[in-house]
């Protein structure tokens, strides 16, 4: 049996996907990759995340144009010059169409019932990171966006979200269509000090 890579072999290597094959994902896994996310850190342990498994195939083409239309409505315009040339082709690509071909979507989002307004984000992320993590580490593909948030009301209509659970990002995941390779890092020497900015690391 092919032993598990360790948490900094995944944390190391774990970066966005934006292309997936068709390939069906078991609730086996998506368990064990949910199962991490509730495992984060949360403000006073309230854990106020919620996820929305989506795997309707409707449910996927309306949240991936949710997402289209966020980007053609100035995702694109805020990130084109910001962006190298390899990287916005690929965001492109994947905000246009790309995300649709993810087998499953999980939607995080955080219940202003259980979490304060304030601390929702700062609770549920991590949780969003977990999981991301969790799934890189079955060798899964995941990307982190929020585009689809941007048009609040009609994501939570789509999923028949309640007023007080509110969408916080949308996660693509599924098989990756082609390996991904390291993720590419500034060295954390140069984003490091000792004590005070003026003592770099």
């Amino acid at each position: 049996m092919e032993s598990e890579p360790s948490i900094f072999d995944v944390i190391l290597n774990q970066r966005a996907c934006r292309q997936f094959r068709d390939d069906p994902v078991s609730d086996e896994l998506l368990e064990r990759c949910l199962r991490a996310a509730t495992h984060a850190p949360s403000a006073e342990n309230l854990q106020p995340w919620i996820f929305v498994v989506v795997r309707e195939a409707q449910q996927r083409r309306a949240l991936g144009e949710l997402c289209s239309q966020a980007w053609e409505r100035g995702g694109r315009a805020h990130s084109e010059d910001r962006l190298p040339a390899p990287l916005f082709r690929d965001v492109d690509a994947a905000a246009q169409s790309g995300f649709e071909t993810a087998p499953v979507f999980i939607v995080v989002c955080g219940d202003s019932n259980v979490g304060l307004a304030q601390t929702l984000p700062s609770s549920v992320f991590p949780a969003a990171q977990n999981l991301l993590l969790a799934a890189a580490g079955c060798g899964l593909g995941t990307a982190m966006t929020t585009l689809a948030t941007a048009f609040r009301n009609e994501l939570m209509e789509l999923l028949e979200l309640p007023s007080h659970v509110l969408p916080l990002a949308v996660l693509p995941l599924g098989w990756p269509q082609r390996p991904l390779g390291p993720p590419k890092r500034i060295p954390f020497q140069e984003k490091t000090y000792r004590d005070r900015f003026s003592s770099p690391w």
